[in-house]
């Protein structure tokens, strides 16, 4: 891979959080998830009532062999209606399946092994951390919790628009008038909602569509909206999108950089294929942009991702 363009590079300097939380830190910016942000999180919840952002685990879901391996979800039923003791099946009978997925497939989380740049992952770790057996360091099972405020940033609508169209670079700019249409300030160890409405041809059966394989592109976080994140300290982000960030990116050359700033610098857990529709609409109608979300991986030993499903609470 060719290396990152110098203008790339001091943005990393910029962002990193190397040695930010200790040399032996493995979770980044998810400790910026205290327990006085979560007392505050939990203050968020006025009603009670709860949405679900996920999107369904079936074969059905975003992916169609642009990442080799990333299967949607195959559902198996492996034992129907089995009787116990065995063979009778006239008292009590049993009923077991299994699944066989990518982990990062649909709505899921990247965790901070996912990426990694010039040989190094987060915090300095080596990059052979990542073998055949998996993650030695920065595994998903090292996040036990997921919990707080989060906040919908619904950049589409604070454009006056359904969803953002063809490959839109969200920039800081963006997402600060975003924050202005929520009427909300985003503070330190809040988990970032970032809306652009793309998903809504996923959910409308347009999978091509979805991922940008028709070469419209995908709309996302840009270059110019990374250190955003880093200046208000925001302690995960997750977004609509097959690919998190805009794509092709800018300039197009440079192979997923927003990955490798949030991931391998900063140190930001990143979710994709999360479904705001409801949320948004919810959000609009009682002008509440911000929530408790518990939105917890699966711990999955030595993992680099894993499927979610992140609740609200509003």
């Amino acid at each position: 891979m060719p290396p990152f363009p110098v203008e790339v590079v001091e943005l990393a300097a910029k962002v990193k959080n190397w040695g930010r939380w200790g040399p032996d830190d493995e979770l980044g910016t998810l400790n910026l998830i205290t327990d006085d942000v979560v007392r505050a999180g939990a203050a968020e919840i006025r009603t009670g009532k709860r949405l679900s952002l996920a999107i369904g685990l079936d074969e059905d879901g975003p992916q169609m062999g642009l990442a080799p391996g990333r299967e949607n979800a195959v559902h198996e039923m492996i034992t129907v209606n089995a009787g116990w003791p065995p063979g009778d099946s006239s008292g009590v009978c049993f009923n077991d399946d299994k699944a066989c997925l990518g982990l990062q497939a649909s709505t899921h989380w990247d965790g901070l092994a996912h990426t990694s740049y010039a040989n190094q992952l987060y915090n300095g770790y080596p990059a052979d951390s990542v073998a055949a057996g998996g993650a030695s360091k920065l595994g998903i099972e090292k996040v036990t919790s997921i919990v707080g405020r989060a906040v919908l940033l619904d950049v589409a609508r604070s454009k006056g628009v359904d969803a953002l169209t063809a490959r839109y670079p969200i920039s800081g700019d963006d997402l600060d008038a975003a924050v202005e249409l929520a009427g909300v300030t985003v503070q330190p160890g809040d988990v970032v909602l970032v809306r652009t409405g793309k998903i809504t041809m996923l959910l409308a059966g347009d999978r091509e569509g979805y991922n940008g394989a028709d070469d419209i592109g995908i709309p996302g976080l840009s270059l110019a909206s990374v250190e955003w994140f880093r200046s208000h300290d925001v302690a995960a982000c997750a977004t609509d999108t097959y690919s998190f960030e805009v794509f092709p990116g800018d300039p197009p050359e440079v192979v997923l950089p927003v990955h490798v700033l949030h991931l391998v610098f900063m140190g930001m857990t990143q979710g994709q294929n999360w479904n705001f529709e409801e949320l948004a609409a919810d959000c609009a109608d009682d002008g509440r942009y911000t929530m408790f979300l518990s939105a917890n991986p699966e711990p999955f030993t030595h993992a680099v991702g894993s499927p979610v499903n992140p609740v609200v609470i509003k």
